[in-house]
């Protein structure tokens, strides 16, 4: 479920991270992105690159295999804010800015089963463009920390593009 909560100047906005109850992991049509750590080690990662997708993000699975985890892309650098809503697993949330470098991590992020809208939320400690979410621990396995820099690859069709001034 996807909702502002009083749009600031970082523009906040709670993603509930998810996909719809028996979905399978990917949808037969989608490309999955892979995601190269410093140590080479790859994550194939479903894209979440629509307003609905980043909606949806990991919501309701039960599993999430260890090499593979969800990107999510925003069309500027913000302080996005996630939640854990309606997800079933715990997840590590790693942010980063528009070169692809870590600027914050949450690990071992729980999952929020509340029926009302008072999951926990995390921030960022600076904006971001991409926002990565892995099995909790894998920040750690993977040496995910502030500073380093992963490599990937959008499709040009989901690039981000700034919004359109008028």
């Amino acid at each position: 479920m996807l909702s502002w909560a009083g749009v600031s100047a970082s523009a906040t906005l709670l993603v509930a991270l998810g996909t719809a109850a028996g979905a399978p992991a990917t949808l037969p049509h989608e490309v999955l992105i892979p995601v190269t750590t410093p140590q080479g080690v790859t994550i194939l990662t479903e894209l979440a690159d629509t307003t609905e997708k980043r909606a949806k993000g990991l919501m309701f699975r039960d599993a999430l295999a260890k090499d593979r985890g969800m990107l999510f892309t925003f069309p500027e650098p913000q302080h996005w804010t996630f939640w854990m809503k309606n997800t079933q697993i715990p997840l590590d949330i790693i942010w980063m800015d528009g070169n692809k470098t870590v600027v914050h991590v949450e690990r071992n992020v729980p999952g929020c089963s509340r029926t009302d809208e008072s999951c926990p939320q995390y921030q960022p400690s600076q904006a971001a463009m991409y926002v990565l979410e892995l099995a909790a621990g894998m920040a750690d396995s993977l040496s995910l920390q502030r500073g380093a820099k992963l490599q990937f690859q959008l499709p040009s069709s989901a690039r981000p593009q700034p919004p359109r001034r008028p």
